[in-house]
């Protein structure tokens, strides 16, 4: 089933807002198996809107506008598609009522003619109601094509999808059940190159890769009756997708580090060091705190992290970490040698169980004939020290730094799971 999103409004073509809606609904249209070929912007036009419609109706099943329901004239989505349809607008009930109880209950806003424009759905269509806007939603067949209109804001619209749209996408009583699965050290094009069978012939359940910033998250999701029905079609293919070797031939299980949508690396290293009684410091350089700022975003921190040192120049970390400056010289600030010492004088100065030193080249210019995006990671703990060097290229300065405090907590990730 083929889909294309059209967002209306403007104001994104003038770049006032960012379309956050089409990556939202082209997530959830992959959860659902459906697979978007196009995204469209069109400004606050009929002539142009017209257009768009027309052009997606020849091409896709369906057809998802967002934007456009409120109550001014250049909110013209509904009167547009009616148009196209040649259908009338006609009042939902619902929607009416739900405009005639926020109004009743906020006598400092002005009811003009133009709100009831709001309650308003195109013939035929069944309604999506809005619970957190006045804009009621619709979705209509006509022709093998099926329009599903959508308000702009994403605090009505995420809302008015995940709680009234997929149930109507899911069929005989089932619901939707998905598990994300979080993977460090591999990039979406390789993970996808490898999972190309299971992809290419995915039906239920079905997977999706989505690439975050250092990592890959794979999207499972399956239609069943019960929690419990969903487990089993979910563990039979993750247990075929853990099993799968890297072009390095590493299998994906060695990658995975943990589930769910709010999950992080520094999420699971701090729970496994809370679980494992453990504690840990650090003395990081070109990263100036994120590692250890990271630590102190959990509740119950202060159990694991006492403390650590931000040493950004050679003289600091000479000072702070009581390491001969003359040492840090010979080797360089950026190397091995460094993120080793660093690690290794923030665990003796602070007794922690495990030590992080961070040091590299953010960039965007090159240090100690190192490029930028070259950096040394080192873990010490209470029987020995090692390091890794890693280059993080084609990065912008935030993202080389959050990048190494990935590596980092994968590091610490490791070492537990070891104990």
């Amino acid at each position: 089933m083929k889909a294309e999103i059209i967002a209306v409004g403007t104001e994104i073509l003038t770049g006032q807002i960012v379309n956050t809606n089409a990556q939202f609904l082209s997530e959830k249209s992959a959860e659902l198996g459906v697979d978007v070929y196009f995204h469209t912007a069109v400004g606050d036009n009929e002539e142009r809107l017209l257009s768009a419609i027309d052009i997606a109706s020849k091409r896709s099943d369906i057809v998802l506008l967002c934007g456009g329901l409120g109550p001014t004239e250049d909110d013209l989505t509904k009167q547009t598609l009616a148009k196209y349809l040649g259908r009338q607008l006609v009042f939902d009930e619902q929607a009416s009522k739900r405009l005639d109880e926020f109004f009743a209950t906020r006598p400092q806003y002005s009811r003009t003619p133009n709100n009831e424009r709001q309650a308003q759905i195109v013939e035929g269509s069944t309604p999506i109601q809005n619970v957190t806007g006045l804009a009621v939603g619709s979705l209509l067949e006509v022709g093998g094509v099926t329009y599903i209109v959508l308000p702009g804001p994403p605090s009505e619209l995420k809302p008015m999808v995940l709680q009234n749209l997929v149930p109507l996408f899911v069929e005989d009583n089932q619901t939707l059940y998905s598990r994300v699965l979080r993977f460090f050290g591999i990039g979406e094009s390789q993970l996808v190159t490898v999972l190309s069978d299971l992809i290419d012939n995915q039906s239920d359940p079905t997977l999706a890769p989505y690439a975050k910033t250092g990592e890959v998250t794979l999207r499972l999701s399956t239609k069943a009756k019960t929690q419990e029905e969903a487990d089993i079609k979910l563990d039979a293919l993750e247990a075929q997708i853990m099993a799968i070797k890297t072009l390095e031939g590493q299998e994906l299980s060695e990658l995975h580090y943990g589930y769910g949508d709010d999950n992080s690396l520094a999420r699971v290293a701090f729970e496994m060091l809370k679980e494992q009684g453990k504690t840990i410091t650090a003395a990081e350089s070109l990263t100036a705190g994120l590692f250890q700022s990271s630590l102190a975003d959990f509740s119950g921190s202060s159990k694991v992290f006492n403390g650590g040192f931000v040493t950004y120049s050679i003289e600091e970390k000479s000072k702070m970490l009581q390491i001969p400056i003359t040492d840090l010289q010979e080797h360089g600030v950026v190397s091995s040698f460094t993120a080793e010492k660093m690690a290794e004088q923030s665990r003796l100065l602070t007794d922690a169980d495990f030590g992080i030193g961070l040091t590299g080249v953010a960039g965007p210019d090159e240090l100690e004939g190192q490029p930028a995006g070259t950096v040394f990671i080192a873990l010490a703990t209470r029987t020995g020290v090692q390091s890794i060097r890693v280059v993080i290229g084609g990065r912008s300065r935030s993202d080389v730094r959050y990048i190494a405090t990935l590596y980092a907590f994968n590091l610490v990730r490791r070492a537990l799971l070891k104990d």
